[in-house]
């Protein structure tokens, strides 16, 4: 059981909480490049329960900072981009886009001392298509994650963001709980509509699978296995890895090529970072070449605004119970209702909560990835605190090319030599060391 001061520490992640002091270790993807122009509108990020703006100057380059001006603390995001920096409205002064003031033009020369002044602005990288953002405090910032997904060139992957009103954490718990997908997403699916060749007939045969569970250099990973014919058995393989990252086993392993990212926009609000490589095989569909029911292929957004939580936001919402259809829920038609995957994820996750109450929770043999990647986050983040221990992966970006997520059928009895045996077949479309570098 998580008690609750473990809750406080998980759930939290402002300036100043532990949790908050992981995060901030790690470099965080906050947007998507295309969301800033040159000399184009600041935009609004809340990241970790902080109020920024990201605004690209004249010459390309992003900016990342407090929305506050450091004079009289109005906000930047009413500033003008223009001219290599953002101007404050307020009283013209102005700063680049590595928060040095560069001219103060209320003040007389003789009296000028923008040396001195500096807004609290971030490092940023762009990389695959996204700005990257280390909110830490270290005067040199850790190498990148070379996270596989990420290493692609931009026009590779398919990038994905979609905000969550609910706890970061509570949100990343449902891509590490495999179980649920025979249920919420396949529940009225039965073993006599998909095609012999396509896996998922052995999820809809058995829906109640074996776990194991493991620590790793990188978090936690699992494996759900589910014994077939001819002495065979059908595995599933997953992965969290700090801070935020899933890797979900739904695709074939030897090129199952994603990443996602759980990013904490403050506590009761989450973005959810994805992307998948476009090369990587995609599910069959279920017999008679029909897709699974409620699986439909695009998510329709309300349009962006510009508050705070303006970005990214599904129109099937908690305001209109995520458009239920109660009739295909009552034929079996679709076992949930609710159309689309992800947003049968987030009407679970969303209705826990902002928070959700661990106290009322009555975990079983099949939440032990949940329980594990609890730990190994709560163990992380107090070394952190009380020894001043560096999270694993910060400075060791290579780590996480060990990581690959995805289903496949093999005869061995061990599911690590399993594993390990998949990895030997993956491909690999990057060359890791050459990216790190």
């Amino acid at each position: 059981m998580t008690t609750q001061p473990e809750s406080e520490l998980l759930t939290h992640v402002g300036p100043g909480t532990p949790m908050g002091a992981l995060m901030r270790e790690y470099w965080i993807p906050a947007a998507r490049s295309s969301e800033v122009t040159a000399d184009g509108d600041p935009v609004r990020l809340m990241l970790l329960g902080e109020k920024l703006i990201a605004f690209r100057d004249s010459n390309g380059k992003v900016g990342v900072m407090d929305h506050r001006c450091p004079h009289r603390c109005a906000s930047l995001f009413f500033g003008r981009n223009e001219g290599g920096g953002i101007r404050c409205v307020y009283h013209g002064w102005k700063f680049d886009a590595d928060g040095n003031c560069t001219d103060m033009a209320n003040i007389p020369p003789h009296q000028d001392f923008k040396q001195k002044v500096h807004a609290k602005a971030y490092k940023v990288v762009e990389r695959a298509g996204l700005i990257w953002v280390y909110m830490g405090t270290r005067e040199q910032a850790p190498p990148m994650p070379a996270i596989e997904a990420s290493l692609l060139p931009a026009d590779e992957i398919t990038i994905l963001f979609v905000q969550r009103e609910c706890n970061w954490l509570q949100a990343l718990e449902g891509d590490i709980d495999t179980s649920h997908f025979s249920h919420l997403h396949v529940g009225s699916v039965k073993p006599e509509d998909v095609r012999d060749d396509n896996w998922m007939k052995y999820q809809v045969l058995n829906r109640a699978p074996e776990f194991e569970v493991a620590d790793t250099d990188w978090g936690t990973m699992y494996c759900a296995q589910r014994p077939i014919e001819d002495g065979q058995t059908y595995w599933r393989f997953a992965h969290f890895g700090l801070p935020f990252w899933t890797w979900i086993p739904q695709g074939a392993f030897n090129d199952r090529l994603l990443a996602r990212a759980w990013v904490p926009m403050d506590d009761t609000h989450t973005m959810f970072v994805s992307m998948v490589w476009n090369k990587a095989s995609r599910s069959m569909p279920l017999a008679d070449g029909k897709p699974i029911p409620g699986a439909t292929p695009v998510l329709a957004f309300q349009p962006n605004s510009s508050d705070w939580y303006g970005r990214y936001r599904p129109v099937q919402n908690a305001a209109n119970d995520y458009l239920i259809d109660r009739e295909a829920q009552r034929n079996d038609t679709i076992y949930t209702g609710i159309d689309y995957i992800h947003m049968q994820d987030q009407a679970i996750t969303e209705s826990m909560g902002d928070i959700v109450d661990h106290s009322f929770e009555h975990l079983a043999p099949s939440d032990q990835m949940i329980t594990r990647t609890r730990r190994r986050l709560i163990m992380a983040a107090r070394a952190l605190q009380d020894k001043g221990t560096v999270p694993p992966g910060v400075d060791d970006p290579l780590m996480y090319q060990r990581v690959r997520s995805g289903e496949r059928v093999s005869p061995l009895v061990d599911w690590q030599a399993a594993y390990d045996e998949g990895m030997k077949q993956a491909v690999r479309p990057v060359d890791f060391q050459l990216a790190a570098e």
